[in-house]
């Protein structure tokens, strides 16, 4: 199956008509500007009606704009700077309520995600964490905080975490290098994607440790240095990076790890509760019931 836009539109130029060929030309030029334009929108820029545009989008393909949309969308995720996404996101919230919006938003990132994450790819992901000698996670900028969380909770389940949270190349590298195949590396990168994470995960894959990665979508670089791919939609075109999905899966995989290991984690987690209890580590709400009915 073509995925690429632009191969598309080369190979089904000659079916084109006049009009078709003018929003061919345009997007070829211009399809970061045209990612979130409406149907109507484009053939106003372009010349044609919006029946045109849609009719364009099922001859070299797609099963109509909404799908072409998310065609240009995809090209563009790696490209769009800050100033760009603040301006995608005021055009795309205008006078609506900005609550109900971003929630609506961050909904439809979770539903989307349920419906492409592959569950082989989760039971795989799952199953390697749980053997594996050494958890490596890798997370820098906004994916850090995900990635700490993640980190926190695996390292109380199995204490044996390493975070990987700087953009050095020596201090992850530091880290890193006695990784093995008997180990995990987990690296999380959203748009724009960081280099650094690419090149922590290939070193890792060069060393023969299960490579897991949480993405945002195939065409991510982490892809193809992964052995299990975990695909947790984010927004591309926000004023701060949607990682409600990716939370969400990184919250399903704790889960699974504790049903699968659920006898084991109990016996762990008793003692944390002995200890926190010890420490004091956890106010006492009892304590101020009491006052208030005094």
């Amino acid at each position: 199956m073509i995925s690429n836009l632009l191969v598309r539109i080369d190979i089904n130029r000659e079916k084109l008509s006049k009009g078709q060929k003018k929003i061919a030309f345009y997007l070829e030029e211009h399809y970061d500007e045209a990612a979130f334009m409406t149907a109507a929108a484009l053939g106003n820029i372009v010349g044609v009606s919006e029946s045109t545009v849609v009719r364009f989008a099922t001859v070299i393909g797609y099963d109509g704009y909404p799908a072409l949309q998310k065609a240009m969308q995809e090209m563009i995720r790696d490209k769009l700077t800050s100033i760009q996404r603040i301006e995608v996101t005021t055009g795309r919230i205008g006078d609506k309520d900005v609550v109900e919006s971003v929630l609506n938003q961050d909904i439809d990132k979770i539903k989307r995600t349920i419906d492409e994450v592959s569950r082989k790819d989760f039971n795989d992901a799952v199953d390697a964490i749980i053997n594996a000698d050494n958890i490596y996670i890798f997370g820098v900028k906004s994916a850090s905080y995900i990635a700490s969380f993640f980190g926190y909770y695996l390292d109380l389940i199995f204490g044996n975490v390493t975070m990987l949270n700087t953009t050095s190349k020596t201090t992850n590298f530091e880290k890193l290098f006695r990784i093995s195949d008997k180990d995990v590396m987990i690296g999380i990168s959203f748009p724009r994607y960081s280099t650094m994470a690419v090149e922590t995960m290939n070193f890792a894959k060069e060393r023969g440790a299960h490579v897991i990665c949480l993405t945002d979508s195939m065409i991510s670089p982490l892809v193809s240095i992964s052995d299990s791919v975990l695909i947790a939609r984010s927004d591309i075109a926000s004023v701060v990076d949607t990682l409600v999905a990716p939370l969400s899966l990184i919250n399903a995989l704790i889960v699974n790890i504790v049903i699968k290991k659920k006898e084991e984690i109990k016996n762990t987690f008793s003692q944390l509760e002995q200890v926190w209890k010890e420490q004091n580590v956890y106010a006492d709400s009892d304590k101020n019931e009491g006052k208030n009915e005094q």
